[in-house]
């Protein structure tokens, strides 16, 4: 029996039906309606609707949903969706398409799906790192999925690296997603933009400083632009900070970089491999921490939904 996934972000939804195996049959995805939980649900819907009309004969939907996410299907707070507030996101869903709905994490999603079919196969003690609108992430320790004793565990984004620092979606500052999403290399890519450092990126950006995003800056670092290379380092130095801090508390053996950050392969994973081994806390006398970029794609947090909703009861 075929299962239809979701992961919902801060831009899009997206949808993927898998079958038994978690081979990944179709796709539809949506824009996020980004401040109303009610019209966020109906975009869920109409993900799965679609789907369901294509292929027929599916027994479960899954969700992951970026922020808050309890054991029995709540969304209770997503800085990066601001209408998910106490939103019963699994209820409503199920209503409205009439079919079984299994919620979580989104980036929780994703490290099941990579642990399953991508990346972290075989590593026990491995941490998925989702550098996208945000930062997300999730934990498997001694083989077994952790999700804390609310089920909150993985909201890393929100760990604070620089006190005072840039004002974060939370209402805080200096919050590690600030300066390690793609959100934050867009933000450092306009401002070497502006201050006139940076002229391939508005080349990119059709002649407008301002309209520099992410994606300009890795274009720009794949064709080897000094430039935008160095935005590229200062956002993977801060990358490095958080991982190093991270390892410290989790020990973990092997980091997974996924979210639309990872999609531009190792011009972003190079350049946070050599930042990491440049702070790494007792280098010498541990083993090397293996990072490595996603294998599922854009497609894992999906996927991993959908393994979850196979998986119920």
């Amino acid at each position: 029996m075929r299962s239809i996934g979701l992961d919902v972000g801060g831009t899009k939804v997206l949808g993927v039906v898998v079958d038994v195996s978690g081979t990944v049959l179709d796709e539809h995805r949506v824009l996020t309606p980004s401040t109303d939980g009610v019209l966020l649900v109906a975009a869920m819907a109409e993900v799965v609707t679609v789907l369901h009309d294509r292929h027929g004969e599916v027994a479960t939907v899954g969700a992951g949903v970026a922020g808050l996410i309890t054991r029995d299907g709540m969304a209770r707070f997503s800085p990066n969706l601001s209408g998910v507030v106490e939103l019963p996101v699994a209820a409503l869903l199920s209503e409205a398409v009439g079919l079984p709905v299994a919620l979580d994490n989104d980036a929780t999603c994703a490290l099941r799906a990579e642990h399953r079919r991508g990346a972290a196969r075989g590593v026990d003690d491995v941490a998925l790192v989702a550098l996208g609108t945000g930062v997300g992430g999730a934990f498997i320790l001694d083989g077994e999925l952790r999700r804390g004793a609310s089920g909150f565990a993985g909201e890393i984004g929100h760990m604070v690296v620089d006190v005072g620092g840039v004002p974060c979606v939370c209402g805080r500052r200096g919050c590690w997603e600030r300066y390690a999403s793609g959100t934050g290399l867009g933000r450092m890519g306009r401002e070497a933009a502006e201050a006139g450092r940076a002229p391939r990126l508005v080349e990119l950006a059709g002649g407008d400083p301002l309209a520099v995003r992410g994606e300009h800056v890795t274009a720009a670092a794949a064709e080897g632009d000094a430039a935008a290379l160095a935005v590229v380092d200062v956002l993977a130095g801060w990358v490095a900070i958080g991982l190093v801090n991270l390892c410290q508390a989790l020990d973990v053996a092997r980091f997974v970089i996924g979210g639309g950050l990872a999609e531009a392969g190792d011009v972003i994973i190079e350049p946070i491999r050599r930042a990491y081994d440049e702070r790494a806390v007792g280098a010498a006398y541990r083993p090397r921490v293996e990072i490595v970029a996603a294998q599922l794609g854009e497609q894992a947090g999906a996927v991993g939904a959908a393994l979850l909703a196979a998986s119920m009861p």
